[in-house]
């Protein structure tokens, strides 16, 4: 064997033991660590301090109060790189039992999520609101869907002018019948079930009316519950709620002018009203709460990286697109959704 060969040899093995080793301290990090972390009580800074209506003397009575500044980011869902809901029902609720925080300033930028969630967060904000303590909602890039459901709980909406909005509407998973694609390939795929809808949508069955009227029947179910929830809280008739309601993103001026935001503004004037003018408190304390994921480790990496190239190869033998393989692995696809599209 050839000198270079046994030396490429070497560093081969020695790359692979290296892989092997950061992968096996990753996988134990991991499962010491947990899979999160987050900025809770942090970036403090305060707020209308330059007020015409501030006074030191006033301020130092509520210098240990404090606004939250509650961050609700990414696709709403239970768990993914930019969103957990148990950290978010958890320290809603951590901050409803502290009685140094005087409100919630939510800044919301999601295209929505799973229906279950949003409304799970939604209902833990107007339990907050109980203690009798205003919910001040900013809407950043993209409130729309479930970011709009959850910006409902607020007393008050504000939006950055080139913000999109709205998009009242629900969404359920696409159904593929891939069975005359089978015929044609010779494949035979069965499905073992008791009860004739039991494996409705799934990729080897025809999606039957029957079953298509079941599913739109929890599709409008969940929409009548969204268009109610924001008839009530924007203070719009049901019927007009509607009208608006078909599913369509709103920019900021379009939202004000059909009363679904109160405010087109800034973040920190946001906060100055809220200080200023609902609380009293001039100089009030803000505190930062956002949700941070730890970077993934390489085997997260790897074993992604792998679920891909097996995805696309399976796409490819069978002929259709990789959008459509991903969807039929998709374990959501039955889960109502308040998502943009």
């Amino acid at each position: 064997m050839k000198r270079s060969t046994k030396s490429g040899l070497i560093v081969l093995i020695l790359l692979l033991i290296c892989i092997g080793g950061y992968t096996a301290y990753s996988i134990w990090n991991l499962n010491r660590e947990g899979p999160a972390t987050a900025i809770s009580g942090t970036g403090s800074y305060r707020v209308a301090e330059d007020s015409d209506s501030y006074d030191p003397g006033t301020a130092k009575q509520y210098k240990r109060n404090f606004i939250a500044a509650l961050y609700i980011e990414g696709t709403i869902s239970e768990a993914n790189m930019s969103y957990n809901q148990k950290w978010l029902m958890n320290t809603i609720n951590t901050l409803k039992n502290n009685d140094k925080n005087v409100a919630l300033a939510i800044f919301i930028n999601s295209p929505g999520g799973a229906v279950y969630q949003a409304d799970e967060v939604y209902l833990a904000l107007q339990d907050y609101k109980t203690t009798g303590r205003p919910i001040y909602v900013y809407q950043g890039p993209m409130a729309a869907s479930g970011g709009y459901y959850i910006s409902c709980a607020g007393n008050k909406i504000y939006a950055n002018r080139n913000t999109l909005t709205g998009c009242i509407g629900v969404i359920m998973g696409n159904s593929f019948d891939l069975t005359g694609l089978f015929d044609k390939l010779g494949i035979k795929s069965t499905t073992i079930h008791s009860g004739k809808n039991k494996n409705m949508m799934n990729y080897n069955e025809p999606f039957t009316a029957e079953q298509k009227a079941i599913m739109q029947a929890m599709c409008d179910e969940c929409y009548v519950q969204f268009v109610s929830i924001v008839a009530k809280n924007r203070g719009i008739q049901y019927d007009k709620c509607v009208k608006l309601s078909d599913g369509r993103l709103y920019t900021a001026k379009q939202a004000l002018e059909n009363r679904l935001i109160d405010a087109v503004d800034s973040w920190d004037n946001m906060l100055r009203d809220l200080a200023e003018n609902e609380l009293k408190m001039p100089g009030v304390k803000v505190t930062t709460f956002k949700y941070q994921k730890k970077n993934s480790s390489l085997y997260e990496y790897l074993t992604g990286k792998a679920l891909e190239i097996q995805t696309a190869k399976a796409a490819a033998q069978l002929g259709v697109p990789v959008e459509v393989m991903e969807a039929m692995n998709n374990s959501d696809r039955y889960t109502p959704m308040y998502l943009a599209k």
